[in-house]
């Protein structure tokens, strides 16, 4: 289905989640907004635990929220990051290895755009964060 992206929707959705983010250790706040096929956006913030293999990102947070409510067919995810360090704005961020792997898991060619605080953005699809990803196809 094609499908107009909102991206200024999903940055707003995305800051918001950020803004909830529990980031006790590292101080950096992400959030994440996707856009279901259906019209649908889910949010979802970094959440860490002081045993860090428990902490979950931001994008996964949101994907996971999006499958629980039986979507699985998505058009965009926006993501952003910011520290509450003393330092300059952050560039943009672009979602970790195990995201990727998440992502091309249900769709394997959407829209990515990695927003920074500093006012910039950078846009990718789920293929060139991940190429060759291990995939469906690749368990056949």
């Amino acid at each position: 289905m094609n499908q107009a992206i909102d991206w200024n929707a999903l940055l707003a959705a995305a800051t918001a989640a950020r803004d909830n983010a529990h980031a006790p250790y590292s101080r950096f706040h992400v959030g994440a907004a996707l856009l279901c096929e259906d019209g649908r956006i889910f949010a979802g913030c970094n959440v860490e635990n002081a045993s860090y293999g428990l902490t979950i990102c931001a994008e996964r947070n949101a994907v996971f929220a999006a499958i629980a409510a039986g979507c699985k067919r998505f058009v965009a995810l926006a993501v952003i990051g910011a520290t509450d360090a003393p330092i300059t704005p952050c560039a943009p961020i672009t979602p970790c290895g195990a995201c990727r792997q998440v992502l091309v898991e249900f769709a394997p060619a959407f829209a990515v755009r990695c927003y920074g605080t500093d006012g910039t953005h950078l846009d990718e699809t789920t293929a060139t964060l991940l190429p060759h990803a291990f995939d469906k196809q690749s368990l056949t």
